[in-house]
């Protein structure tokens, strides 16, 4: 027989079956291999520092070639938090006040090695709930004034049709339009029209010219990545607050930034968008496919999450006769769900105080809301509507903070069409109880927790339900 060699894996040999065969395919292999298999890989490990909303920090022992992805994950199972897929990796300059997501397959200390000394960068992890959202609902995302498809081409593409435009290595859709641009050396900025084809984008020294002895290069991609301005005009006293600029892997400081800033979110969030879509293309949809990857039903350009075995196999009942009944009409289903809350709340309504006894809801109704993760204490319009920009302006993600102008009230921010809208919450008195509305006391609530899980549930008088909350995580 032939002897084992010392280092073969036992897993490798077919004649003793692997008893937890889902372990070798885990998307936390790469990270904990370090940690859990010290002897299994032979890996150049680094630390690294990683900073939460609330700046604490938490320093991480990492291989050099981990990804962004890979310590997301590790975050997210070392603080017990649920994995969404929308956990990601910020790149902050503090100084010139620039941010960007880093894309899930980046490596970590690829990224660092790009740093300066003289600018501080820090490292976040956070939600992005707009990652890749345009996977999506792409339609929303490229407006059909700024986008132009070859002249062969339908003009009404549909959903998937759009995103395999994007995707093809051998055709992309041209997006053009006005943006300002900041002049090399000096502070002044210039409105000229930019097309972004697959070579580049370039500037048209004519009007809105596109003949090729009109265009001027101004940037290509492949040495250089794209940041938000995260202060608006404040820093670069750019004409609007929709900043974004291209900075070289090597550069030597802020004079070698490429600064542009478009008239509205939705034209920065196109721009955005599209360069980021010719700059990594299949990738990023292989980012976006991979925690679907090994499930059934699951086609390219049309992903929907599948529930798990054991969400398929619960019933709707009904105990409330004298024998339980199965629910078979989903809408009877969700009206008794939503009875069972409004009962659930009654019941505890009766809470305890610091010495255990009960202390009625009513009493609590100002301080409850503090211990949720939504709700942000004393914070600024301008620092809410930061934190929900940093977290995506999808539809629906949101936060509640207390009203600057108004002691008594709260405000409810909320993003909706690339915009972010702010709801006063007022306060009512009726009959000696404390209620709060958001409609002018058509609908009342006893408190802020009774009025968002309303509105997570119904859209009410919103433009939207709310989805993702804003919160300031700890590490």
């Amino acid at each position: 027989n032939r002897r084992k060699k010392k280092g073969d894996n036992i897993l490798e040999n077919p004649s003793i079956p692997n008893p937890f065969p889902e372990l070798c395919c885990s998307p936390f292999a790469s990270v904990l291999s370090a940690s859990l298999l010290p002897k299994a890989t032979s890996r150049k490990k680094q630390v690294i520092k990683v900073y939460s909303e609330d700046d604490t920090s938490r320093a991480l022992e990492v291989p050099s070639d981990i990804t962004a992805r890979d310590v997301c994950q590790l975050l997210t199972l070392k603080n017990h938090y649920v994995d969404d897929h929308s956990w990601t990796l910020f790149e902050q300059l503090t100084h010139t006040g620039l941010g960007r997501a880093i894309e899930d397959h980046e490596l970590v200390m690829e990224v660092q090695s790009n740093w300066v000394m003289e600018e501080e960068t820090k490292l976040y992890f956070r939600k992005n709930y707009a990652k890749y959202e345009f996977f999506k609902n792409p339609l929303s995302f490229f407006p059909d004034h700024m986008i132009s498809f070859p002249s062969e081409t339908n003009a009404a593409l549909s959903h998937s049709g759009i995103l395999q435009m994007f995707l093809s290595s051998s055709t992309y859709p041209e997006i053009h339009g006005y943006l300002h641009a900041k002049e090399q050396g000096k502070k002044s900025w210039k409105k000229l029209y930019f097309l972004l084809r697959r070579s580049g984008l370039y500037f048209s020294t004519k009007g809105t010219s596109k003949e090729p002895r009109h265009l001027q290069f101004f940037c290509e991609f492949s040495n250089s990545d794209m940041y938000m301005s995260l202060t608006g005009k404040k820093i670069s006293g750019a004409p609007t607050n929709y900043g974004f600029c291209f900075k070289p892997n090597k550069s030597g400081g802020t004079r070698d930034l490429k600064q542009l800033c478009a008239d509205d979110e939705h034209s920065r969030t196109c721009w955005m968008t599209a360069i980021r879509l010719l700059k990594y293309g299949m990738q990023l949809y292989q980012n976006y496919m991979q925690p679907y990857q090994g499930r059934s039903g699951c086609s390219p350009l049309n992903v929907t999450p599948m529930r798990s075995i054991s969400e398929n196999s619960l019933v709707a009942m009904d105990f409330s006769g004298h024998r339980s009944r199965i629910i078979e009409n989903p809408t009877e289903a969700l009206s008794v769900a939503v009875e069972e809350g409004l009962a659930w709340r009654r019941r505890g309504c009766l809470r305890l105080n610091s010495h255990g006894s009960p202390i009625a809801m009513s009493n609590m109704g100002m301080s409850i809301h503090r211990s949720q993760s939504w709700f942000h204490h004393k914070i600024s319009r301008e620092e809410a509507q930061r934190l929900i920009l940093q977290h995506g302006l999808v539809d629906g993600v949101f936060l509640v903070r207390d009203s600057q102008s108004n002691p008594k009230t709260f405000v409810l921010s909320l993003s909706h069409g690339l915009k972010i809208k702010h709801f006063q919450i007022v306060p009512l008195e009726d009959d000696g109880k404390l209620f709060y509305t958001l409609d002018d006391g058509h609908t009342r609530f006893t408190d802020l927790i009774q009025l968002v899980e309303f509105y997570q549930l119904n859209k009410g008088v919103l433009p939207c339900k709310l989805k993702h909350y804003c919160a300031r995580i700890a590490l």
